[in-house]
């Protein structure tokens, strides 16, 4: 059997590959696609032996070893029935002919990297993976968790183990005890400025420039201006939770935002925002000021 695993959820393949292993009577192996010979593949794709009759081959990013991925074509056809090998590859170039001939006659499983357009997938996740745990936890502090972390399932796994361990879980216990992610902090930055709260903003701002790279920074500070213009000029019969794939807890918040502003304010947020990536471009500035600048310019 032949098994093609690909896509950017790392997480998601190595709870896959786990559940694989313990669930298989047999020899497992793991190697590394990129360190693999020609030479080895006869033992690795066609061995099996008395103590091992059955085998299960985990073999990561042979894509990247150019040499090897351009013969395997060559060598699919020869694999053991005895052998389930599965091949891990994040991105694998689909346009080769190596990819096309192992699609053609393997199990192809995409794991996509969660996005903005998966809040709720995330929320049901995190509620099953909480019950299947035995941690209590009810659908607000799902969301809350969610909200804080972000959608890396790593973190929130991590997450739900840390939480676990409390006795009592309310969203101030897991404010206080897990650290927000960056999607998260930038709300706050870009909401604390649009209320002029401009000491805060400056406070924010020192807190980030320690952790943070100012140009990461200001991409996910774009997206929110972004977000907050789609509410503000959004057209009769449009729906922008849709459109712009935005959480419904983010877009309650910037449509209350939109309506104290008004669109004329919120053309001149933008206005700034243009401004200061022409300034981030061109180096006029140290990036750090720049975003200071910027967040207080409509503060």
């Amino acid at each position: 059997m032949i098994s093609l695993f690909t896509g950017d959820n790392d997480f998601e393949i190595r709870e896959v590959l786990g559940d694989l292993r313990r669930s298989f009577d047999g020899a497992v192996e793991k190697v590394d696609g990129g360190d693999l010979t020609i030479a080895q593949l006869p033992d690795l794709l066609m061995g099996v032996s008395l103590f091992a009759p059955t085998r299960l081959v985990i073999i990561e990013g042979i894509s990247t070893n150019t040499a090897l991925w351009e013969k395997l074509p060559e060598w699919l056809p020869r694999i053991s029935e005895e052998i389930h090998v599965v091949f891990v590859d994040a991105k694998p170039d689909k346009r080769t002919t190596s990819y096309k001939a192992l699609k053609s006659i393997a199990d192809v499983k995409e794991f996509p990297a969660w996005s903005e357009r998966d809040y709720a997938k995330a929320e049901q996740w995190l509620q099953q993976r909480a019950n299947a745990q035995g941690v209590s936890i009810d659908s607000r502090v799902v969301r809350h968790i969610v909200q804080r972390v972000g959608l890396n399932q790593w973190q929130l796994a991590s997450a739900l183990d840390t939480i676990a361990l409390l006795d009592t879980i309310t969203t101030e216990t897991i404010d206080g005890i897990i650290p927000a992610a960056l999607s998260e902090n930038v709300f706050q930055l870009f909401e604390t400025a649009l209320e002029g709260k401009r000491g805060e903003v400056s406070r924010m701002i020192t807190i980030l420039a320690v952790q943070e790279d100012p140009y990461a920074l200001f991409a996910l500070l774009s997206s929110q201006a972004t977000s907050l213009a789609a509410v503000a000029f959004k057209e009769e019969g449009s729906d922008p939770v849709k459109d712009f794939a935005l959480h419904p807890f983010v877009a309650t918040k910037l449509t209350r935002q939109a309506g104290r502003l008004g669109q004329a304010k919120v053309a001149e947020v933008l206005q700034h925002f243009a401004k200061a990536d022409a300034d981030l471009k061109r180096s006029r500035g140290e990036p750090w000021v720049v975003l200071e600048k910027l967040l207080l310019s409509f503060s």
